[in-house]
């Protein structure tokens, strides 16, 4: 499809990118570098350069070149779609599942499965046919992610994301019982200096601030909290409830150790961290999103285990006859 636009009079010298990035908002920058690079951008019929000057009624047209399609085929992976339009998805992302495709992945990532799902339905993100995810969760994780369909979409999310505009809900199972209800914690996040695989707190890191409650608490063995991050740092919530004393069932990097009270095979297989709910803007209708993904099925069963370890044991008194009484106690007197 090709583009026209006349520079309004009055203006004496603009670069011929800032003026299209200020004509077309509903374009990126990205894809409007593109058309430069591409050639795509004519100035009475010769292709211009990005700083090419352009003034009041000079015409440029201009063409996008076309979506080239990504270099990995997508795969039959069935998905738990919350949500779906042209413009975007929500799933709810299963345990054990990687986000991007990288050195040590196979074709069963989300990007597999949602190429495979969307088919022919991308309409190009930085001008490649893939899906625009702008948040992850671990492989672990399970819950709520959203995916863009199109550039537009794509940046409109990715901004909510940047500013924190939007809602961030979580609920985890953790080792002990926190005394208090509910409470906050504001403590920066770092690389480990010295484990490149973990996070840390400590000086030198990024803020990271989450907000913390506990719905429900299983004897003294573990509780169940409901968290609200207002940051994304990497493991934000994982290091931050570490630091309460009181890590995420199944996750070792951060302190869990097995409980000798549940039995071993019903000790946690992953961590039990869950994405629960997101609320957000629509990117391009602008109305609010309020996406939910029920607890996965281990999670419930894990705190069916924790109910059943808690429940206090009944004491049983054994009615003794008083004849049997006393000839254990004369037995006990021959000696």
């Amino acid at each position: 499809m090709q583009h026209t636009y006349t520079v309004p009079e009055g203006i004496r010298s603009l670069r011929a990118d800032k003026a299209l990035a200020i004509a077309f908002p509903e374009h990126s920058r990205t894809a409007l570098q593109r058309a430069f690079d591409a050639g795509h951008v004519l100035l009475r019929g010769a292709a211009i350069k990005r700083d090419q000057a352009v003034a009041g009624g000079d015409v440029v047209e201009f063409t996008f070149p076309d979506v080239v399609p990504m270099d990995i085929k997508g795969a039959d992976i069935e998905l738990d779609v919350i949500y779906e339009d042209k413009h975007m998805l929500a799933i709810n992302k299963a345990a054990g599942m990687v986000v991007h495709p990288g050195a040590a992945t196979g074709d069963d990532t989300l990007v597999h499965a949602l190429l495979g799902h969307c088919a022919d339905t991308l309409s190009g993100i930085g001008g490649v046919e893939r899906p625009g995810i702008v948040h992850r969760l671990d492989k672990e994780t399970t819950g709520v992610i959203v995916v863009a369909k199109t550039d537009k979409a794509h940046r409109a999310l990715a901004d909510q994301f940047a500013t924190r505009s939007l809602k961030k809900f979580y609920v985890a199972l953790v080792a002990g019982v926190p005394q208090l209800l509910s409470g906050t914690i504001d403590s920066a996040i770092a690389r480990h200096p010295t484990h490149r695989h973990r996070m840390t707190i400590g000086e030198g890191g990024r803020p990271a601030r989450t907000s913390w409650e506990r719905v429900e608490a299983f004897g003294d063995i573990a509780a169940l909290m409901r968290c609200q991050i207002f940051t994304g740092r990497t493991h934000q919530i994982r290091v931050h409830l570490k630091s309460l004393g009181h890590p995420i069932l199944g996750d070792p990097l951060y302190g869990w150790k097995p409980d000798a009270r549940l039995p071993e095979k019903q000790q946690p297989a992953r961590v039990m961290l869950h994405a629960e709910h997101l609320v957000l803007t629509h990117p391009v209708s602008g109305k609010e999103l309020d996406l939910r993904a029920p607890l996965p099925k281990d999670f419930v069963a894990m705190m069916k285990v924790l109910k059943k370890a808690a429940k206090p044991v009944e004491k049983t008194t054994a009615k003794v006859n008083r004849r049997d009484e006393d000839k254990v106690a004369n037995r006990g007197l021959r000696v």
